[in-house]
């Protein structure tokens, strides 16, 4: 007797969040008899999580789905997350498609599988944080918290993923706990809005970050994205003095100008990010800052934008993400006047963007000469390994696959000719 084997695919895109997410459907997959194969090779089953941030994010999703159809024109094509939640229709319109499961359905997903012909999109009444982390040699998403009651000009994501909710601090200790025993070094903690960590249970980030700090067997832990008025000094003296929360705050400014903030619906003005900037730094000298910009919001004028750049130029960072605005139906920014043109759009993301290699450049420079703790993940084409300080600096060094996954001391050097750090170890 032979046993067919039922194989399925897994193709990611967008945020840190979905790729934690869609780890939790691997495991579901896995559990229930499936074998993993690359995307892009023929499956039974490609599962297609996606991301409708911007209009880029979207134009990706539709050529993954293309080519997943193209692939395995017999398979079943199961399109979930996010563009799933606010365009079901228009997916499931889509020659090939079989299955669209919005984010509050994806993790039913072997059950809807199994009756898909019985209906092919809908809503599922449940939020489930599944068993939300990604098993890598040496890191692991950790899903803490989803959804935002933020609702800022600009942003789909709330409509995509709801109001602001988490799984109590218990439970995502335990989850810590299994990944600690897979030799797993480094967490890093995921969700959409997590510094408002608590809406569901009554706790809050700190107590969060307290009790993880506390679980044995785990090296390091990194702090996903965190809203600049939900950095508390008590937070920052915390992380100050801890062995495990790495000094890396990834922060979204959006923008440098107090009007263009005021336009976007944000919950906080120059002032206060400098000032948070500043007490990070006090307590914490060497911490990466690392910081979200959009460009080409509509009223942003030249002016406005010079504004934003001297403010960056002004403020000790290590790195920038650069984001082009893009026009997202269904929020409010859609009904502002005074849009800005792609080109002039193009030539701030550019500016900013060379802003951004002064700054890391600059940041790096700081660091040489300071002994540093490196969790190695890969080996490159080069040959070389590379892996990140707690500080986030990447750092290359000869391969050698008995340091792999392993936390080493190293001496940050010089900058290398790919970019990197370069390091000695002590």
């Amino acid at each position: 007797m032979v046993i067919r084997v039922m194989t399925v695919s897994f193709h990611t895109l967008g945020c840190k969040l979905n790729f934690a997410e869609t780890s939790t459907i691997i495991r579901l997959f896995t559990e229930n008899g499936y074998t993993k194969v690359d995307f892009g090779l023929p499956a039974d089953v490609t599962v297609i999580n996606t991301c409708t941030v911007t209009a880029q994010s979207e134009k990706k999703c539709r050529q993954a789905i293309g080519k997943a159809i193209k692939t395995a024109p017999h398979a079943l094509v199961v399109v979930i997350g996010c563009f799933a939640e606010i365009k079901a229709a228009e997916i499931a319109a889509i020659p090939g498609v079989d299955l669209v499961l919005g984010n509050k359905e994806k993790f039913d997903i072997i059950q809807r599988i199994q009756g898909f012909k019985d209906s092919n999109f809908g809503i599922l009444e449940f939020w489930n944080f599944g068993t939300p982390f990604v098993y890598e040699r040496t890191r692991s998403f950790l899903k803490v918290q989803d959804g935002c009651d933020y609702h800022c000009a600009y942003c789909i994501v709330p409509k995509a993923r709801g109001n602001s909710r988490n799984a109590p601090v218990s439970y995502i200790v335990e989850q810590a706990k299994a990944i600690a025993t897979k030799g797993i070094k480094e967490i890093v903690l995921t969700g959409v809005n997590i510094g408002d960590f608590g809406k569901t249970t009554g706790e809050s980030f700190l107590q969060l970050l307290r009790a993880l700090e506390a679980v044995e067997n785990i090296e390091r832990i990194r702090i996903g994205s965190i809203e600049p008025n939900l950095i508390t000094e008590e937070m920052i003296e915390f992380i100050a003095g801890s062995q495990r929360i790495a000094p890396h705050f990834h922060i979204p400014l959006q923008s440098g100008s107090n009007k263009v903030l005021a336009l976007m619906g944000r919950r906080y003005g120059r002032e206060q990010f400098a000032e948070k900037v500043d007490a990070i730094l006090r307590q914490i000298p060497r911490a990466a800052i690392c910081v979200d910009v959009i460009v080409g919001f509509p009223g942003e004028t030249d002016a406005d934008f010079e504004e934003t750049r001297e403010f960056i130029e002004s403020l000790n960072l290590a790195f920038l993400h650069v984001f082009t605005y893009s026009e997202r139906p269904g929020t409010k920014s859609v009904a502002l006047p005074n849009k800005v043109s792609s080109a002039d759009a193009r030539q701030r993301s550019k500016k900013l963007l060379n802003l951004s290699e002064i700054k890391k450049t600059q940041f790096y420079k700081q660091n040489i000469g300071q002994n540093l703790k490196v969790i190695f993940e890969k080996r490159t084409k080069a040959g070389k390994m590379t892996g990140f300080t707690e500080n986030y600096i990447k750092v290359e060094a000869p391969y050698d696959s008995l340091i792999i996954g392993k936390m080493v001391t190293v001496e940050i050097m010089d900058i290398s000719e790919s970019g990197n750090m370069t390091g000695l170890f002590l």
